[in-house]
């Protein structure tokens, strides 16, 4: 059961913004985050490991319930995270020995014990191996992905084999959206028929019920007709003959079997109609899940639409920015992460709107230290959050934030992503004209 919710969980995280980017290894002159691995002949802890492996441990192995009580007990910074921002923090925090990383590693310690015991038998790095991938063949995926990082014999290759088998797992994952568009459809249609045969269902048991009433009401009448009749000495000993012969009995024991048929019918029948009402409800909720999926593409979609009709000749503005559709135009937009092989595509997109695009690929490769320089010579900056390390994310919100600089946080790195937060910047949704480096 605990390995079904870890793949539950790793499912849920994939289709996040951050889930599906692994943490990046800082460059050679950025400031280390936490130490490295090290070597030992027990069991690693989890601020040993390496640092790109912390934000699948994270996000596979804990599920956001558990990440909320080590944030309440353990003080993380802020109330009000959301989803995304809690697993941000719980990830730095991984990384180097504290309160909150020894509260994770007794948790996962704990929750996947039997697992851990089960990777014991493997004496050799090979073996761990072989029992990861026997693991994940039958879908038990957070137990043995902890108990294999941490094994005392896993090498520093077999911890990269399991990182790159849970990275190929997330596009595999990622590859469902499109069958659950589809799906979308089809339960839309099957909401739409339950509906009508609750409907219909409903009217029959009203009609049923009436009935039912009616003849309640006949047996009443019936009653008080037999008790104005027992006034009537010969009506009383037709009556008390028609008792002694048990002709009275046999009918009332008919009646009596028939009401009791039909009381069973009708808790029968209560009992359908709840069930109908609890399956309404729960694809009522999946299907306004399924629809705010489906608006969220939908508005990247838009977006990348109209951003590709835009003409690419559009000149900058001159006097008020409020009216004018191309108020970022002539500006200087730094892209912080994103994907390389597409930033030829970014800068395209950029240009259709006027805007020169700077780019820093958020410490995969470049420095962090020349963040600061791009970040002063940027007019706004967008950061594509599926794809960029934490520590640049930190940099950039704590440097817009005290420049007071234009930031849009891009759901993905993808062009319709890109296009949605350069549309964001164009709208004005995150103004321009806050920057105090803006021209006359």
């Amino acid at each position: 059961m605990c390995e079904r919710h870890g793949l539950n969980t790793l499912i849920q995280n994939l289709f996040s913004a951050t889930a599906a980017a692994p943490i990046p290894a800082p460059s050679p002159t950025a400031p280390a985050a936490a130490p490295g691995p090290v070597a030992t002949k027990r069991r690693r802890k989890l601020w040993e490991l390496e640092e790109k492996l912390h934000c699948p441990v994270v996000g596979t192995c804990l599920t956001l319930e558990e990440i909320q009580k080590i944030a309440r007990k353990c003080g993380f910074q802020g109330e009000d995270f959301d989803a995304h921002r809690l697993h941000v923090e719980a990830v730095s925090l991984s990384c180097a020995r504290n309160a909150a990383a020894e509260a994770m590693q007794r948790l996962l310690e704990r929750k996947y014990a039997h697992v851990v015991r089960r990777f014991e038998a493997a004496k050799t790095d090979a073996e761990v191996l072989q029992m990861w991938r026997s693991h994940l063949e039958r879908g038990e995926v957070a137990a043995a992905m902890w108990a294999g990082l941490t094994h005392k014999a896993a090498s520093a290759a077999t911890r990269q084999a399991i990182h790159a088998d849970v990275h190929m797992l997330s596009h595999q994952v990622g590859a469902g959206q499109t069958a659950d568009l589809r799906r979308l459809a089809w339960l839309e249609k099957a909401h739409a028929e339950l509906e009508r045969k609750l409907r219909l269902e409903a009217q029959r048991h009203a009609r049923e019920l009436a009935e039912r009433q009616t003849r309640l009401q006949s047996l009443q009448l019936q009653i008080d007709r037999l008790r104005a009749e027992a006034g009537d000495a010969s009506a009383l000993r037709a009556r008390i003959d028609e008792l002694e012969s048990g002709q009275a009995m046999v009918a009332m024991g008919r009646r009596l079997m028939l009401l009791e048929a039909a009381n069973a019918e009708l808790r029968e029948t209560a009992a359908r109609v709840l069930n109908l009402q609890r399956q309404v409800e729960a694809l009522t909720a999946e299907n306004a899940r399924l629809r705010r999926e489906r608006d969220e593409l939908g508005a990247e979609r838009n977006a990348l639409e109209r951003l590709w009709s835009t003409d690419a000749r559009a000149a900058a503005c001159q006097g008020d920015c409020d009216g004018c559709p191309n108020r970022i135009a002539g500006r200087c937009v730094l892209c912080v992460g994103g994907r390389a092989a597409m930033l030829a595509h970014y800068r395209a997109l950029a240009a259709r709107l006027g805007v020169r695009l700077i780019h820093h690929d958020g410490g995969r490769e470049e420095s962090l230290s020349r963040l600061p320089e791009l970040l002063a010579a940027a007019d706004a900056v967008i950061c594509p959050t599926d794809c960029v390390s934490h520590a640049a994310y930190y940099q950039i919100k704590r440097h817009c934030k005290t420049a007071g600089k234009p930031c849009v946080m891009a759901r993905s790195s993808g062009l319709a992503g890109i296009a949605a937060a350069l549309t964001r910047l164009a709208e004005g949704q995150a103004d321009i004209r806050t920057h105090p480096l803006e021209a006359d």
